[in-house]
């Protein structure tokens, strides 16, 4: 019988009580903390328990904080689910079995800090944590994401040794709304630091900077100690200039000079003239430093921030920044890494706003909690829009959560802290009241709690706004609707009912190989009042790296990553299912526009050139009119280079002087480049680079490749006169010494992530377009030519398919026709595949490259002269799918490093791929390590192409971009190089 005393936190029992949101938890506040504090990350001591009343056991391991324990050898492993709950218990109910960590270790207290008050910073835990000091109870916090402070004055002695002890509960009534669409674990996540501060101390800073230059900073100051000295006073400096204190303390709180725990308030203004603005273009910021100062002038506290001058505002419907109507190009970002889960270094965070920074992005929602306090200095700094969204969600039971009053503190409770710690941050321009959760009353009070004590900043809920975009009693003032197809934005921007700016929170869903249509979605943006963009679904691949050979986590010490999108050798990239949970989502996770090591997709290129600031409108015979497309920089940031590409010539270059440019305006520019009268195709591109560094990426960096067809392609100009031999079997197909299998009808693709969960895929699989069965109607030959006529059959129909194959000019020239039943109205691709022999490695095309792409995502792949081994050709999706497609390709060349190798020419710009796989090899697998490479070359050549779409959650491509039925043709010629 264990006669140990009850613990009174664990008597508390907070992990099943929603109405406790924290004991002895002290306030959230905007004040930096971080300067001379001792931090305590690192290894501790570790207990994993089966359930938080366990007791512990004899035996301890370790634990590196910050870190999620999932990641670090023990038994409870990652899992992975979107929507459902990983336990059936109904809200507030929790199972009995809960894995729950202890962390234990020693703290030297400075001898120092006598005299002063310490406190003890949690950075963020999940989901529930209880704090002791050597034995003693000091208090419980939740909300995942958020940090938790603890007073620990009274409870250690400075120049002595405590023991500090931090219980987390995995399981509680809190997951039930932190229902994320993210990987589950549990675990310390974010820094652990002690610090010490005056008894009489700020407390809070609130800093208000509006463009005009108007400064205000109140100041709260708190004295734990009860007592309240007269003659001290805050003072303030903005980049060395001393701003006026409007007026003294407020006293109004004490009724005499001893009080207890009293708060004091004071205010300090200024007026800065010629201020420069802060905008996600040009983000100045200016140093403040606010200190308390005791009665003989010395200073007992300090404060630093990083103040950004702006305004945000609603006119109508739209959302202005500085008074002017901004794009959002956003991104939904986790705290992320394939290595540590949850934990992310400032180096991490910086690394992936540079790379969003480089490829067009200028806006951030925190999907879907307050992400690590790190990004939003470094937002302020690089210059993004954030919306900065709370730590709730309750997908699974969102309707019975969302009017429930045990969850109403809850709510109100992490909204508030959010805007508490986030808002001095010129960045964070939206609160948002969290993701996913329905709409009731607890939105409401969360709400009116932001706009009382935060007018500056509007509010926008997506649960709110899908029951009416236009309403304006509801608690968002954003319509920021999620995957809504784009002809119902346009009506609704068209219908003059419009009352709020239109942003859709998500949208473009980044599963596998998607993100189609992107590029149509921006135009009619760019071109309808009322609507400003959105957050595309999301910034990572939540890949974890895995060891293939026991099918753990990697870990922090696992292997480096590659950069190219592939893990390293004898790992991969996990998702739901990998790591033996029955329940789960899949690939779901996998749904990001960068790879699990950062590794931009091929859909980063679309991105950077829909928001490319500098754009070719138009051409004229004497030029091209260029355009300024940012909303506050001109193009003096910049510079340029022409280049020029002949279809059946070289690609020149030139210099490119760009014109002073405002915001809006536009220019004619002259030709850099006498272009023949007649030749074949011609393009012009303007390669737009970084004129010097920036803080987020170096001279020379690509900015954008604007570009304009100054030429178009001459019609083919075969006679087709027989001249030599057709070989072919008995079957009627090909007999090439570069082939190994002969080109054949193509109607399938592995199936991308929109295929498979859109229903397409399944449909085609029905209509047995995977494998239908060719039947030879007829072989017709003639001399130099064969005619041959074949039916695919399968269950959906037959395919009549014609192929003539005619010798000539040292080749040969092949005419196709496929007809399609009207029951195959919807069908992947049609055209031709067949396979090369080994050895032809190297890819030389012109047309649309270098990266993928597809007829629906191609506005990032210039038309040119392009080169790419064959093995660099291939998308390593993290679910094996179609992929290394190139759209718009005229001609390419297959070769080996001797230069011989098979030369194409097609009839016009078509989709091509050339992989070292077969539709069937990539739809087998689950991993690309699975993989067998072939020896030879896999060719597809499209008559058409279906586009790509969203359709794994979100809109499917548009009809134009559908593959239809009746009769497709196309032509081209085969040459030995």
């Amino acid at each position: 019988m264990n006669d140990a005393p009850l613990d009174p936190l664990t008597a508390l029992r907070p992990w099943e009580a929603p109405e406790v949101t924290s004991w002895g938890r002290l306030p959230m506040n905007a004040v930096d903390r971080r300067s001379g504090a001792v931090p305590l990350d690192g290894d501790w001591r570790f207990q994993l328990l089966p359930a938080p009343d366990a007791p512990l056991g004899e035996v301890w391991s370790s634990s590196y904080v910050p870190g999620v324990w999932t990641m670090q050898g023990t038994p409870d492993l990652p899992q992975y689910l979107n929507i459902r709950m990983p336990f059936a218990e109904f809200p507030p109910g929790v199972p009995a079995a809960s894995p729950t960590g202890v962390y234990e270790r020693s703290v030297d207290v400075p001898a120092e800090w006598a005299g002063r008050r310490i406190v003890l910073q949690v950075g963020a835990a999940e989901s529930v944590l209880m704090v002791h000091v050597d034995g003693r109870p000091v208090g419980i916090s939740k909300d995942s994401h958020l940090a938790a402070e603890f007073d620990l004055t009274g409870l250690v002695r400075p120049g002595e040794r405590a023991t500090v002890r931090l219980t987390v509960v995995k399981w509680s009534d809190a997951s039930h709304i932190e229902d994320q669409d993210q990987w589950w674990h549990g675990g310390i996540t974010r820094s652990v630091l002690l610090y010490a501060v005056d008894r009489l101390h700020l407390a809070d800073v609130t800093v208000r900077a509006r463009r005009d230059g108007d400064l205000l900073v109140e100041c709260r100051v708190r004295d734990a100690g009860g007592a309240l000295p007269r003659g001290w006073y805050v003072s303030g400096e903005l980049d060395g200039h001393l701003l006026t204190q409007d007026t003294e303390f407020d006293r109004s709180n004490a009724e005499d000079e001893r009080v207890s725990d009293f708060l004091g308030e004071a205010r300090l203004r200024a007026a800065v003239p010629d201020v420069r603005t802060w905008n996600a273009e040009t983000p100045e910021l200016y140093g403040l430093t606010v200190r308390l100062h005791r009665a003989d002038g010395t200073v007992a506290d300090t404060s630093r921030h990083r103040v950004g001058f702006r305004d945000v505002e609603i006119a109508g419907r739209d959302l202005l920044v500085n008074g002017e109507r901004v794009f959002i190009r956003g991104v939904n970002r986790h705290d992320f890494h394939p290595l540590t889960g949850r934990t992310v270094t400032r180096d991490d965070m910086r690394a992936d706003l540079v790379l969003l920074k480089r490829f067009g992005f200028n806006a951030i929602r925190t999907a879907h909690y307050p992400n690590d306090p790190a990004l939003y200095d470094l937002a302020d700094e690089l210059g993004f829009y954030v919306v900065d969204e709370a730590d709730i969600e309750s997908h699974d039971h969102a309707h019975e959560i969302a009017d429930d009053p045990r969850y109403l503190g809850a709510f109100v409770d992490r909204v508030a802290r959010m805007v508490l710690r986030d808002k001095n941050h010129p960045s964070v321009i939206v609160w948002s009241l969290g993701n996913e959760s329905d709409y009731g009353a607890n939105h409401d009070a969360a709400a009116g709690w932001v706009r009382r004590h935060d007018p500056t900043r509007p509010v926008q809920y997506e649960g709110a706004a899908k029951r009416g975009w236009a309403d304006p009693d509801l608690a968002s003032d954003i319509a920021c609707p999620m995957y809504a197809p784009l002809e119902e934005c346009l009506a609704h921007a068209l219908s003059g009912t419009q009352t709020k700016p239109l942003v859709q929170c998500e949208y473009s869903h980044a599963m596998g190989n998607s993100n189609g249509t992107l590029a149509d979605h921006w135009a009619a943006i760019e071109a309808t009042p009322g609507l400003q963009g959105g957050f595309i679904w999301e910034f990572w691949d939540h890949g974890i790296l895995q060891r293939v050979n026991d099918g753990r986590p990697a870990g922090r010490g696992g292997a480096g990553l590659y950069g190219n999108g592939v893990a390293a050798p004898g790992h991969r990239w996990a998702y739901g299912g990998d790591f033996g949970e029955t329940d789960h989502d899949g690939a779901f996770i996998a749904d990001g526009v960068v790879f699990p090591d950062r590794t931009p997709k091929p859909v980063m290129f679309e991105h950077r050139e829909i928001a490319a600031p500098v754009r070719i409108d138009s051409f004229r015979h004497e030029g091209v009119v260029l355009s300024n497309h940012q909303h506050f920089r001109g193009l003096e940031w910049l510079s340029g280079e022409w280049e020029l590409s002949l279809a059946d010539g070289d690609t020149l270059t030139a210099p490119a002087e760009l014109p002073a440019l405002r915001p809006g305006e536009t220019a004619a520019v002259p030709l850099p480049f006498v272009v023949p009268e007649e030749g074949g195709e011609a393009w012009l591109t303007l390669r737009v680079t970084t004129a010097g560094d920036e803080p987020w990426a170096p001279r020379g960096t690509v900015v954008c490749l604007p570009q304009v067809r100054l030429r178009a392609a001459l019609p083919p100009a075969h006679t087709r006169v027989p001249d030599g031999t057709v070989e072919v079997d008995e079957d009627g197909l090909l007999v090439h010494p570069l082939l190994t299998a002969a080109p054949t009808l193509s109607l399938w693709r592995a199936p991308t992530d929109n295929d498979a969960l859109g229903g397409m895929a399944d449909r085609w699989r029905d209509w047995g377009l995977e494998a239908p069965v060719r039947e030879v109607v007829s072989v017709r030959r003639s001399p130099g030519r064969v005619a041959v006529v074949s039916d695919y059959r399968c269950a959906g129909g037959t395919v009549r398919h014609e192929q003539v194959i005619t010798a000539m000019d040292g080749g040969l020239i092949v005419d196709e026709s496929a007809e399609l039943p009207e029951v195959l109205h919807d069908v992947a691709r049609v055209g031709t595949v067949f396979e090369t022999v080994a050895g032809l490695d190297l890819l030389e095309w012109f047309g649309q490259g270098p990266w993928e792409s597809y007829p629906d995502r191609a506005a990032g792949a210039p038309v040119g002269h392009h080169r790419l081994p064959v093995d660099e050709l291939f998308t390593p999706y993290l679910r094996p799918q179609e992929s290394g497609g190139r759209h718009g390709v005229r001609r390419f060349t297959l070769s080996a490093p001797d230069a011989t190798g098979l030369a194409v020419r097609l009839d016009r710009a078509r989709q091509v791929s050339v992989t070292r796989h077969r539709a069937a090899d990539l739809a087998a697998v689950a991993h690309p390590d699975e993989l067998v490479p072939r020896a030879g070359c896999v060719v597809h050549i499209d008559a058409a192409h279906r586009g790509l779409g969203t359709a794994s959650c979100g809109p499917d491509t548009f009809a134009s971009y559908l593959v239809s039925a009746g009769v497709h043709r196309w032509s081209w010629t085969l040459r030995v190089l």
